[in-house]
């Protein structure tokens, strides 16, 4: 199943900040898609799993076509999402980058941790909630990346997931 756009991404700079679990959390812009599953990872230790138990690699457009994706192998691992092909690549690699992105998921209620730990690669899922910035008291940061564009360290979109539907 095809998800053909891409995420829909508005500036909400100005929105209160909210704080979850001790962290500072600040809204950047309303965030949602609707995209193809391409790999689920679960994390457990770590400062960013007391927020973000799983992330997502997503894939819109080119990159929800099972056409491309039965050519390239897809993982994932320590917060990035990885992708390569055995022979030629089976679109642009520009295209792999701005059609597919590793999300950090911040579940903002139980119920949609829920739904979260239920997603699985192959299915098309709609979500909604917010990119955002979080600090802790000792000056640690996490930011969303606010394009789809880049690719690398920092690259990736930092969601709380105020909702998150299979199709």
């Amino acid at each position: 199943e095809i998800a053909p756009a891409g995420p829909v991404q508005v500036d909400r700079a100005g929105l209160p900040r909210f704080e979850v679990k001790g962290y500072r959390i600040t809204p950047l812009a309303d965030f949602s898609v609707e995209a193809r599953v391409l790999s689920t990872e679960t994390y457990h230790a770590g400062r960013e799993a007391d927020l973000s138990p799983v992330d997502l690699a997503l894939g819109w457009g080119p990159m929800s076509d099972s056409a491309v994706l039965d050519r390239l192998q897809i993982s994932q691992g320590n917060r990035f999402y990885f992708y390569r092909w055995p022979d030629a690549p089976p679109i642009p690699p520009e295209e792999i980058v701005t059609h597919s992105a590793n999300m950090h998921m911040i579940p903002a209620s139980d119920a949609v941790r829920h739904r979260l730990a239920q997603v699985r690669a192959g299915e098309v899922v709609s979500l909604r909630g917010y990119l955002v910035r979080v600090e802790a008291p000792d000056g640690w940061r996490w930011n969303s990346s606010l394009t789809r564009s880049d690719s690398g360290n920092g690259a990736c979109e930092l969601v709380w997931v105020e909702d998150i539907a299979a199709r």
